[in-house]
């Protein structure tokens, strides 16, 4: 029979696989007798682990939420997962870089060799951190009017002295480093994206509502639309053309476009805006030989800007 400590982490460890474990099926797996199981489960209890008893034909136990956290059991890739998580909280500009810095020592401190190894490889670097820090509270306060469905009411700083808004809050969101608020404005009767560093929550919160259906049906889409200028869930202008540059360095240009190899130093890039013309000059930012695939309009608007620059390039005359 094993050790008490070690069999009582085995135990803690199957109560947190599952949510329901007859007392008998425990015992089989841990190789001990059911009167043994109910004496492990209440020397966990002692240690704050809130473990019920489940009513039934077979009994059973239960792993709950308690008042307080209990020490936590991770297998091997739930604990490098948390690590990997950890560093990349630290880049979200969730105002909780140094709580989640101190979490990541506590975690890796308590590590065997073997997954320090594993973590230590995987550094997290923010090429595009956010340039955007949110108060945590008041993350936690437009996230909790989320889940329970509750009118908000908020100072926004871009309106000056006007009015508290007042909306329902219906998704909590991040975009190019920035924290949003999605939400239905009752106001203007229509839906708005609020930045979250501007947004002063006024307590309490107001009546619950009956959440509306967001245009199109995911929030993906309507914020990439209402950022793009349509109300549509896609580019009304896209294109494909092949650029003389290396798939990489045009991928980390253009994360809203689609990059494909064609050769080591040539790539296939398909991408949308919300003109022709704007279109060509996103294209055009890049130094390097384009080649159109498609379609005509977006050949057209090429040769169209190349008109309009090759105005802007003559030099004024002298007077």
């Amino acid at each position: 029979m094993p050790k008490t400590s070690a069999r009582l982490l085995a135990l803690l460890s199957l109560l947190q696989a599952r949510r329901d474990w007859p007392g008998a099926l425990l015992a089989e797996r841990l190789e001990i007798s059911p009167r043994t199981v109910r004496r492990d489960v209440d020397r966990l209890r002692e240690l704050g682990y809130p473990i019920a008893a489940v009513k039934g034909p077979d009994g059973g136990y239960r792993l709950e939420a308690g008042s307080e956290l209990p020490p936590l059991l991770f297998d091997d890739e739930q604990a490098v997962a948390l690590a990997v998580a950890l560093q990349i909280a630290g880049t979200a500009g969730a105002g909780i870089e140094e709580g989640a810095a101190r979490a990541l020592n506590t975690v890796r401190q308590v590590m065997p060799a073997r997954l320090r190894r594993r973590i230590d490889i995987v550094q997290v670097t923010a090429v595009e951190q956010s340039n955007q820090q949110v108060d945590s509270t008041v993350l936690m306060t437009l996230s909790a009017a989320v889940h329970a469905g509750e009118v908000l009411r908020f100072d926004y700083a871009s309106s000056g002295d006007a009015p508290p808004r007042r909306v329902e809050p219906h998704h909590l969101v991040t975009w190019g480093g920035r924290w949003y608020l999605v939400a239905w404005d009752l106001d203007r009767a229509d839906w708005r994206i609020f930045r979250a560093d501007r947004v002063s929550p006024r307590i309490p919160t107001g009546p619950r509502f009956t959440p509306r259906d967001l245009p199109g049906g995911d929030v993906t889409d309507f914020v990439a639309s209402r950022f793009r200028g349509s109300d549509s869930v896609d580019w009304p202008c896209r294109g494909e053309v092949i650029l003389d540059l290396p798939a990489a360095v045009v991928a980390g240009f253009t994360p809203e476009g689609v990059v494909e190899e064609v050769t080591p130093d040539r790539c296939r890039l398909i991408l949308g805006s919300w003109s022709w013309p704007s279109l060509a000059a996103a294209i055009g930012r890049f130094d390097a030989e384009i080649e159109v695939v498609g379609p005509p309009e977006l050949a057209a608007a090429f040769a169209h800007l190349s008109r309009r620059y090759a105005a802007a390039a003559r030099l004024p005359r002298q007077g």
